[in-house]
């Protein structure tokens, strides 16, 4: 089990990703914690949420392009991890990709309220949400049981999506959002999908 923790904790872009965060908790600490901080700080992960949702439904999942470079970036993003869901170095999203999103929703909350403070609160909610939808993510590809019964629910839901339909339960941290948007079915109503490994195929 330590070596399935220290996998996680020394993958590069996740050692990165929580210097990042405390670096943003340890900011935040020295300019004053506020109540409007915390706000900003629970939007920034509610934030992050939400557009994990959507972005993998329905960018992730797009049909696949014919422009060999566009092809590529699928590829890498999400279309090889869901044919080789268990490789580590396809299972977690490259900051190259998800840190200029950030540092884009960060200027525009700083446009809107010329606060650094509030700016770095949702910044670093947004990141440490990442944080939890890796760990998430992680974990339902690893030979690791959850404690807890929710857990043990949210790795069978996101299984379900790799090997039973990729077209449902797209929430990985949040499931939840799959009751929100109708994306939510009983794995017994939902037919095998024939591409759910080969998201090339898809014809939508």
């Amino acid at each position: 089990m330590m070596k399935q923790y220290k996998d996680f904790l020394l993958f590069p872009d996740i050692s990165i990703l929580m210097v990042l965060v405390l670096t943003g908790i340890g900011m935040s600490i020295w300019r004053g914690v506020t109540w409007s901080m915390l706000l900003f700080f629970m939007t920034g992960m509610i934030t992050f949420a939400l557009s994990e949702y959507f972005t993998h439904r329905f960018f992730f999942h797009i049909k696949a392009p014919k422009k060999p470079l566009f092809l590529r970036f699928m590829k890498r993003i999400h279309y090889d991890h869901h044919t080789d869901p268990n490789d580590l170095k396809l299972l977690f999203l490259p900051l190259w990709y998800s840190l200029p999103g950030f540092l884009i929703l960060s200027s525009l909350i700083y446009l809107v309220t010329f606060n650094l403070s509030l700016t770095i609160a949702f910044g670093t909610g947004l990141m440490a949400m990442l944080l939890v939808y890796e760990w998430k993510h992680y974990v339902a590809h690893r030979p690791i049981k959850p404690r807890t019964k929710f857990g043990r629910w949210v790795k069978k839901v996101h299984i379900l999506h790799h090997y039973k339909n990729e077209n449902f339960w797209y929430g990985v941290s949040t499931p939840f959002a799959d009751y929100l948007f109708g994306t939510f079915r009983n794995e017994k109503d939902v037919e095998t999908s024939k591409t759910a490994k080969d998201l090339e195929k898809r014809a939508l």
